[in-house]
This record gives C-alpha cells, sequence and structure tokens, in this order.
C-alpha cells in the first residue's frame, strides 16, 4: 500500500508568501533593510548536515567493495586515511577518512523508495495513523529555540524537498532553496512602497484569525510568515550567497571551473555542500543536501566512474576540509546516506537493484570518532556478520553529537509518546 509522505508545513503556501515580500523588495533593498545592530552569529553552535543520495547508492561499489567476489564490480579499492578500503573513485575523500567512519551493517526491510526515504529520515516505518517527523525537524524543534541570534529558518533542504515535520508542526518544516541558494518562486521587482502597510495587514487579518480559535493551524502559519519577514530583513541572508565565495573554494567544491562536470552549475551537489558550510557557519543547525541520480538500475559502473563518483568525491571532501580547515567540523556531523543499498548480484543490464538487507551509511564530525569501519558484511555483500544497524541508530548518534537528550519524548497529535530516534541507542563505536 503506498501511505501518505507528505512534505510537513505546505512549502508552496510559504513560497507564496516569500515571492510576495520578494516582489516588494528588489534585490540590492535586502542590504538597505539589513538590522543595524545585529548580533553576529557565533561559530561554534553544533549543528548537522545530511547529504542526502536519493534513489539509493550502490554502497556495495563506493564503501564496501568485494574484491574478487562475483558481486565486485570493475572498481578497485583503496587505502584511506584512517586504515580502511574504499573505492578508487574515491581518491579525495580518501584522504579524509580519518574524520569519517563508515557503518557497514546498516539493515533494513524497506526496499521501496517511498517507504525507505521514511524510515531512513524519521527512524520509523510509515504508519497511516501518525505522521513522524524527519531528524532535520527533531533538530530544528530541539535546538532552534536556543539560538536567540538565528533570523534565517533552523532547517534547510538544498536541491531537495526533504521529508516534513510531522507532529511537531510546520515551523520546523524544511525550507527548501536551490543548490545556489536562490528560493525558489521568489521573483522580485521594483514595488517598495506599499510593505509596511501589506504586512500591518496580513498581521491584522492572521492575528484575528488566531483569535478566533480555530485550532494551531494559523498560528503557524503566521509563525511561518514572521520567518519570511526575516528573511528579507536580516543580513544572515548573505549566508544564501554562494556566488559570493572566491573562486578557489568554489573551484575545491567542484564549483568553480575546470574540468568536465565541474563548471559552475555543473556539480550542483557540490555547490550545495558549499551552501550548507555557509549555512552552519551561520548558526543553522540543521541543512540537508540532496544529490540525486542513484536509483541505477542499468549500466551502474559507467555512471558511477564518469558522474555520480566524481562529483561526490570532490564534494564530500572539500566538505570535510573546509569544515575543518575553519574549526567547524568539530561541532558539525555530518551523514552520508540514502533510502537503501543496492543489489550485491549484477543484474543483466549491468545495473544493481534495490537492496536493504546490507549496505553502508558514513557518519563523522561532530566530535564522533573517525577513521574507523563499523559492521561487516559477508565476502559477497550478501549478509551481515555480527552487528546490524537500523536508522535511528544513525540519529540517536547524530543527537548525542547533537546535545540533544537520548531520552527526549515527542507527543503525537493523538497523544502517543514518540521516542526520539524510536527509542534506538547510538553506535557505540562512535560515540566512544
Amino acid at each position: 500500500m503506498n501511505l501518505p509522505v507528505p512534505d510537513g508545513m505546505d512549502r508552496r503556501h510559504f513560497m507564496r508568501h516569500m515571492a510576495a515580500g520578494a516582489t516588494i523588495l528588489p534585490a540590492m533593498q535586502f542590504i538597505n533593510h539589513v538590522k543595524a545592530n545585529a548580533q553576529t552569529v557565533r561559530k561554534n553552535q553544533k549543528a548537522c548536515i545530511l547529504l542526502w543520495m536519493s534513489g539509493g547508492p550502490p554502497t556495495i561499489d563506493i564503501w564496501d567493495l568485494k574484491p574478487g567476489s562475483k558481486n565486485g564490480g570493475e572498481f578497485q579499492p583503496v587505502s584511506t586515511k584512517g586504515d580502511m578500503q574504499i573505492s578508487e573513485h574515491m581518491s579525495k575523500t580518501a584522504g579524509v577518512m580519518d574524520e569519517l567512519s563508515i557503518v557497514r551493517s546498516m539493515s533494513t526491510r524497506e526496499a521501496d523508495h517511498g517507504r525507505g526515504r521514511y524510515f531512513m529520515h524519521t527512524s520509523y516505518v510509515p504508519n497511516p495513523t501518525v505522521i513522524h517527523p524527519t531528524f532535520g525537524s527533531v533538530a530544528s524543534h530541539e535546538l532552534a529555540s536556543s539560538r536567540k541570534d538565528l533570523e534565517i529558518p533552523s532547517f534547510v533542504s538544498v536541491g531537495g524537498s526533504s521529508m516534513g515535520p510531522g507532529y511537531l508542526g510546520m515551523s520546523h518544516a524544511p525550507f527548501m532553496v536551490q543548490s545556489n541558494g536562490q528560493i525558489q518562486n521568489a521573483g522580485q521587482s521594483n514595488e517598495t512602497g506599499r510593505l509596511g502597510q501589506r504586512l500591518a495587514m496580513l498581521g491584522e487579518i492572521e492575528s484575528n484569525f488566531i483569535n478566533s480559535n480555530r485550532g494551531e493551524f494559523p498560528k503557524a502559519h503566521k509563525e511561518v510568515y514572521q520567518k519570511a519577514v526575516n528573511l528579507m530583513t536580516s543580513d544572515q541572508m548573505r549566508a544564501f550567497e554562494v556566488a559570493q565565495e572566491s573562486d578557489q573554494v568554489k573551484q575545491m567544491y567542484g564549483v568553480g571551473g575546470g574540468g568536465a562536470g565541474m563548471g559552475m552549475g555543473a556539480n550542483r551537489f557540490g555547490e550545495g555542500c558549499l551552501l550548507a558550510r555557509r549555512l552552519v557557519e551561520s548558526g543553522v543547525p540543521f541543512v540537508e543536501v540532496d544529490m540525486g541520480g542513484w536509483d541505477l538500475h542499468n549500466d551502474v559502473f559507467n555512471t558511477l566512474r564518469d558522474q555520480r563518483l566524481p562529483q561526490l568525491d570532490t564534494a564530500m571532501s572539500a566538505l570535510v576540509a573546509d569544515l575543518k580547515m575553519r574549526g567547524l567540523l568539530e561541532h558539525t556531523t555530518i551523514v552520508w546516506m540514502g533510502e537503501f543499498g543496492r543489489t550485491p548480484r549484477i543484474n543483466q543490464n549491468v545495473g544493481r537493484d534495490h537492496w536493504a538487507a546490507s549496505w553502508s551509511a558514513v557518519v563523522g564530525g561532530g566530535g564522533l570518532k573517525g577513521g574507523q569501519a563499523i559492521g561487516s558484511t559477508d565476502k559477497d555483500g550478501i549478509g551481515i556478520e555480527g552487528q546490524s544497524y537500523v536508522p535511528g541508530n544513525i540519529w540517536a548518534s547524530v543527537a548525542h553529537a547533537l546535545g540533544i537528550p537520548l531520552d527526549t519524548v515527542h507527543t503525537s497529535k493523538r497523544g502517543r509518546p514518540m521516542k526520539l530516534a524510536n527509542g534506538q541507542p547510538p553506535i557505540a563505536e562512535l560515540i566512544g
């Protein structure tokens, strides 16, 4: 059965507000309306960047190669800094693997894209009676209130739609932007005169709507609209201006030219990773960066060699190195994963199909222990040997890194207690 997997807050509704505001303020007016005494956002606040591999990546060809096996494929392993082996086409990332750990024994029963995506984001399998929040919304809910200086959204989704906030409310829904930092549907014009009047009018209407006791939606609506106003008037908006980075930094992420597929805009994932760094540097606690194109039922090795892995390798290694250079890595947790892995067996189309029984995720930074392979699969990559892990273990480990108490319990709309990370413990090897 295909269960509804809503994106939480109606983002199109939010974007209509953004578009309305942006048509009133031309681009240059953002600077003129910056708050004069805005405090500098601290750079040591904890954050998480989720690198989401939409479609289900073949981790047997990336993080857990099986040379000599009938399932091994065409790639050879290379040694990493941190004494592991990964794909030869991830050579740049190999140089920063002392900061990252590979969890090689992920195992779930959700090999459907929608269900797997839901499970990996929320720690819960889809249920028709409750919509669970994605972990980005959990992080926003738990951390944003303590960041009084943060005027931009506390959960940003880059290049994709992520999942929704469920019972935590749409004020913790992902704010979706393109990889270049532009907000979709937010055009600009020169209509500046009636800005204050329009905002005051809308505020009065929405206050009256809230006072009419029509449930929680109007109040949440007003909160979201206020975030849109803050976006227009805060100097923190500059965090979205990826183009302002130096050519040297852009090139490091693969978006500054130099090489096939590496021109500005060509490596959207690299651009998104650079934006993610800028956002956490500004105090945003959770950023998700989407990299699609992993549903490789056909021609898996050519696609990986020529497209997916060069872009992933450049962007992921740059993100780790850049965060470390700026003193942000110890406060920023990085998670790399998709909705599942892909079959050890290579199909007749030289591709790999959906496979949830044994695959890998990568976690590091944020004070977690790096440079290790946690768990293992058998020689052909088919089964887990020893301890297996589910998404709740990943997110409990991230919660530990973010300082979110593991005994946190939220309440669903129907009054049911919902445990953080579905009550799963963190991975012991990560937290030390």
